[in-house]
């Protein structure tokens, strides 16, 4: 099985676990997001934003195009100034792996990049300072989430 045709259970699975696992992510948001930063209801938000995903490919057998950045994408950044691109995985906090491109959705770069669109232009806040950069590319990386947790038991 493709991993696009996996991508459906994917996000159905994520609603669970973001239902099952609220306070806690809620008390991480909270703790790793300076107050300005922070967003209303930030996790009914990007719950909306899955289930409108799901809803409109509520008849096809697989998602085929993943118009934003959400948990379990790899999003491929192109950076305006030097034309470089860096590819990151959003994930869960306990899948987070900064070494291996595996950054959480509650980091600081993580929650800017959540939910942008394909092709949007956004200045990303880093500790050095801003960088102008472009969304590239998004796609599904349900199956490099089990070779990480494979390589977190190994």
């Amino acid at each position: 099985m493709n991993r696009s045709s996996q991508s459906k259970g994917f996000f159905s699975q994520q609603l669970v676990d973001i239902e099952e696992n609220i306070q806690e992510l809620t008390n991480l948001y909270l703790s790793s997001t300076p107050v300005q930063e922070r967003i209303k209801h930030f996790f009914s938000l990007y719950v909306l934003e899955v289930e409108d995903l799901l809803e409109h490919n509520r008849k096809n057998a697989f998602i085929s195009v993943i118009p934003k950045v959400y948990i379990g994408t790899k999003v491929t950044v192109l950076y305006d100034v030097d034309h470089d691109t860096e590819d990151y995985v959003i994930c869960f906090p306990d899948q987070s792996n900064p070494d291996k491109g595996f950054i959480s959705f509650l980091s600081p770069v993580g929650r800017q990049l959540l939910l942008k669109q394909l092709g949007e232009q956004l200045s990303l806040k880093i500790p050095t300072g801003e960088l102008q950069v472009t969304i590239k590319d998004i796609s599904v990386v349900g199956n490099l989430f089990e070779a990480q947790e494979s390589y977190k038991k190994a």
